[in-house]
């Protein structure tokens, strides 16, 4: 457990901070949080090992999504058959965040007291989905991985090495922060952290990249090597140093990492995109859902009189006359 100070002040707290290293053709995004990351967290009251793995999905999805160059929503879905089966993180464009999860109590207990306990472990074999909607006017996107003990950095390393195409590198780090309640005694909250760096030169022969490993092919099949660009394998080597306090340390402004990272080379730091806790359900939105349910289902509501429904992210309860909500 990190002791630190409770309110993080370092810029680009709750925001995605986009960087250019332009002597290595390196696009990035850092990002560090804090209050929006636990008033989401807080909701939920998730067991500390959920918390965990939900914050890395949240910083991993927040970098994704502010890449959306138009209004659209960027998704991160998980089914496994581990202790968390369902982890979702929605990324409304511009700037809303809202996240979930669906797990076993027992299991996760389990499987977090084993030595060398990491969040990825409670996950187990199942996929993890990458979305892109932006909009009636353009074809939803989707990118699958699968899942069998991969860490959610590989699975983005690997959404963007069969999908994009793109040599892409990240780095997450979550630690829960020990601070100071008001009336006395200590409470807890959570920071975390993410740097994504990718490679894109203007000559389209240096993006060249090994094939995807072939996994079950024939005995004697030799995978396809080839050198990856010089400057591509220094930026890596850099970001690849980064270590879990340095991207959640209040005291390291993102200036100041990048600057560790590429003060032979200098980087280009550019406006702040903010991150929000916002979730997008709504009384309308819920009551169209509900005219999905089936004849027979809406009959029995109908005689119970009063629906409650929970929103699963943001833990809104909503109340519902059901004679109203299915009228003639």
């Amino acid at each position: 457990m990190t002791n630190t100070p409770a309110q993080p002040t370092a810029a680009g707290v709750d925001a995605v901070v986009p960087f250019a290293v332009e002597a290595l053709d390196v696009r990035g995004r850092v990002i560090n949080m804090g209050p929006v990351l636990n008033s989401m967290l807080a909701r939920h009251k998730y067991p500390a090992p959920v918390n965990k793995l939900l914050s890395e999905a949240i910083v991993l999805t927040a970098m994704l999504g502010s890449t959306l160059k138009f209004e659209g929503r960027l998704t991160l879905q998980a089914q496994t058959d581990g202790a968390v089966s369902t982890l979702v993180v929605d990324f409304n464009a511009p700037d809303g965040l809202r996240a979930m999860a669906q797990f076993n109590e027992d299991k996760v207990a389990e499987v977090a007291a084993k030595d060398g306990f990491k969040p990825d472990h409670l996950l187990g074999k199942g996929h993890l989905a990458f979305t892109i909607d932006q909009g009636a006017h353009t074809s939803r996107y989707q990118g699958i991985v699968v899942l069998n003990g991969t860490t959610l950095e590989e699975a983005a390393h690997e959404y963007f090495q069969k999908s994009e195409q793109i040599p892409t590198f990240v780095r997450l780090g979550v630690a829960e922060v020990l601070t100071k309640a008001e009336e006395g005694g200590a409470d807890h909250s959570w920071a975390a952290g993410g740097i994504m760096v990718q490679f894109l030169p203007q000559s389209l022969d240096r993006l060249k990249q090994a094939d995807i490993h072939p996994g079950d092919a024939p005995e004697g099949h030799e995978a396809h090597e080839i050198d990856e660009d010089d400057a591509w394998v220094e930026a890596r080597s850099l970001v690849e140093t980064v270590k879990d306090d340095e991207l959640i340390d209040p005291s390291l402004t993102v200036e100041g990492l990048l600057y560790r990272l590429f003060h032979e080379r200098g980087a280009s730091v550019f406006s702040p995109q903010l991150m929000a806790d916002k979730c997008t359900c709504s009384e309308e939105k819920i009551t169209a859902m509900m005219q999905n349910f089936s004849e027979a289902d809406k009959t029995e509501m109908k005689a119970e009189g009063t629906v409650h429904i929970k929103c699963d992210f943001c833990s809104k309860d909503y109340e519902l006359d059901a004679n109203k909500v299915f009228e003639d």
